[in-house]
């Protein structure tokens, strides 16, 4: 069920900040008609920590009932705190999230049993496949391959792990490794290292919300073995996802592609994201052009 190229959702705004839910909605057309095979919500590039509560609610309830289960949610749930990242994830996973994508708590940072405590707290009450987002350049937790796969065998709903630890393709290696087949790894960052992760025994990868089409081009032809291609492809785009890799840049620069192509209405985004100047916006154009 969870494999293939998984865009993270950009939450879309009114020039005033507010939700633009026509916007969401037609940007999810957008992200399945070009072959999305699922898709992610509420994460570091849908600016996440910039929604409230209720916006989250809302964008659930809108998102859901408009996929109505053509491919699977896979939904940030993750909280500074047990308590709280419980109660989200059950919330989210009761409006219609497939998969749960959890950061470990990272303000007062715990231990391995302290991980294993929080994550299968999550998964008792959730009930839903938890993906173990291993993101230290965030949160500066440090989850070795040997413990996620604890974490695989331990933990009833643990299933999935987004290995964004670089250098991320030794890290995909040795967590299969030590999992096994209990565990489905996916790639994050962008991309940058799909082709490699793959080869390395990943199983999807989650993006921003632009390059679809090519990314699961580029699955596509890993999936029938033609690697050639897949590089080719892969080369192409690769100056516009090493643009977007520039930390606070990606979220603004992912939304002015999809405001070029018609998609959304909007490149606004909230504080404290950062918006592209005129000149990176002129940068960018160059490189969006070269698709």
């Amino acid at each position: 069920m969870f494999a293939g190229v998984y865009p993270i959702l950009v939450t879309t705004f009114r020039e005033d900040g507010s939700l633009d839910l026509v916007s969401q909605l037609k940007l999810v057309d957008y992200l399945l008609e070009q072959g999305a095979h699922g898709l992610g919500l509420f994460g570091n590039a849908s600016e996440g920590y910039a929604l409230e509560a209720r916006e989250r609610v809302e964008l659930m309830k809108a998102i859901a009932g408009h996929v109505k289960g053509r491919v699977p949610l896979i939904a940030s749930s993750g909280a500074t705190g047990t308590r709280s990242a419980v109660e989200l994830s059950k919330e989210l996973a009761g409006l219609g999230a497939d998969g749960l994508m959890v950061l470990p708590p990272y303000f007062l940072k715990t231990d391995g049993e302290g991980l294993m405590h929080y994550f299968g707290e999550i998964s008792r009450e959730a009930r839903t496949p938890i993906m173990v987002q291993d993101a230290p350049l965030l949160t500066q937790v440090v989850i070795p391959p040997a413990l996620l796969a604890r974490m695989a065998r331990e933990i009833e709903f643990v299933t999935m792990a987004k290995v964004e630890a670089p250098p991320t393709a030794p890290k995909v290696t040795q967590t299969v490794a030590a999992a096994g087949d209990g565990l489905i790894v996916f790639g994050g960052l962008n991309a940058q290292f799909f082709i490699e992760e793959y080869q390395r025994g990943a199983r999807g990868t989650m993006p921003g919300s632009d390059c679809i089409r090519q990314l699961v081009e580029i699955w596509d032809a890993l999936e029938g073995g033609d690697v050639k291609r897949a590089w080719e492809v892969f080369t192409r785009i690769l100056p516009l996802l090493r643009f977007e890799l520039q930390p606070g840049m990606g979220v603004s620069a992912m939304k002015h592609n999809l405001v070029a192509q018609g998609i959304i209405a909007s490149a606004t985004v909230r504080h404290p994201t950062a918006a592209l100047d005129a000149v990176s916006q002129a940068e960018l154009r160059v490189l969006r052009e070269r698709i």
